[in-house]
């Protein structure tokens, strides 16, 4: 089941069910399924992260007989709708795991000339709710306040069941389901902060999408092909079993001592062939375009524009 969020011609946003021949949004569901659990008329896919069980069956179910090819006269013709991020506004900050692929961490250090230290714990940071766009949004390039705009593809999951210091045999038990992030960041900031929240937290540098995936559609997640194109060019190509720190670990983790809420977002590293190593370094330009793709999730694509 894949769940969008999009805004139609008068502006409103909205939450719906996506099939290949068009989108079912929640409003035409609540005509079909009757629900007491959630007011299905009103719902935001945040809301329907959030929901009981008996509502995520209940979808489920509906999200069969579409695809059995019934109730298609409620669906709303894909060309009809722009596309938004899933969440178009996280309830909080996005979580995120830094240099969590092997081959990243290498070519970070060989870039800055410094002895390999492969990370001992997980190393996390947020981006804000105000980085979130969803694909074919423009990624904002301001070249007064930065000069190295870079990108990173990236896994991101989604809780759908809250909880604090999760065990990791239990861990994937949280997991609603999963999307596609750019981690776009400005690494002259990030270093002249020496953190990484400012030069990871500009508007526009977390786009996401095009949907959320529930889990069981995805399978196995962490044996999916993860890979970046700038202007068509594969920029990064990997798999997310090559994480340092698995799913279960991230959410384990993360988890101590700090409850994770339905609808929290986890992006959860990015693999080599980012732009500032590469000899010479092939940051982004106002122009590019940026395509990121997951297997088996879905493929988002942004453009770069001056701000």
């Amino acid at each position: 089941m894949k769940l969008v969020s999009f805004s139609v011609e008068d502006g409103a946003v909205k939450g719906g069910l996506w099939f290949e021949n068009g989108v079912l949004p929640f409003d035409a569901a609540a005509a079909i399924i009757d629900s007491s659990d959630l007011d299905l008329h009103s719902a935001s896919v945040l809301n329907v992260v959030c929901s009981a069980q008996s509502v995520i069956d209940r979808l489920t179910e509906l999200d069969h007989e579409v695809k059995s090819g019934g109730h298609s006269d409620q669906l709303l013709p894909l060309d009809s709708l722009k596309l938004l991020a899933p969440i178009p506004r996280p309830a909080k900050n996005i979580f995120c795991v830094g240099r969590n692929y092997l081959d990243h961490v290498k070519e970070g250090y060989k870039a800055r000339g410094t002895e390999l230290k492969v990370p001992e714990f997980i190393q996390l940071f947020s981006k804000p709710p105000t980085t979130v766009i969803g694909t074919g949004a423009d990624i904002r390039y301001d070249e007064q306040l930065t000069q190295k705009l870079d990108y990173e593809a990236e896994l991101g999951l989604v809780i759908g069941k809250s909880g604090r210091d999760i065990r990791p045999e239990n861990a994937l038990e949280h997991i609603f389901g999963y999307t596609v992030i750019n981690d776009v960041t400005a690494r002259d900031l990030q270093r002249a902060h020496d953190q990484w929240f400012k030069g990871k937290g500009l508007d526009t540098s977390c786009p996401m999408g095009p949907w959320i995936v529930t889990k069981d559609e995805v399978g196995d997640a962490q044996n999916l092909d993860i890979r970046c194109t700038v202007n068509g060019e594969v920029r990064q190509s990997s798999n997310t079993a090559m994480m340092i720190f698995k799913l279960q670990t991230i959410i384990a983790e993360l988890s101590r001592g700090l409850t994770l809420e339905a609808g929290d977002i986890i992006a959860t590293g990015t693999p080599s062939g980012v732009g500032y190593a590469m000899e010479p370094p092939r940051l982004l330009n106002v122009g590019d375009v940026v395509e990121v793709s997951v297997s088996g999730v879905g493929t988002i694509r942004n453009t770069v524009v001056a701000a």
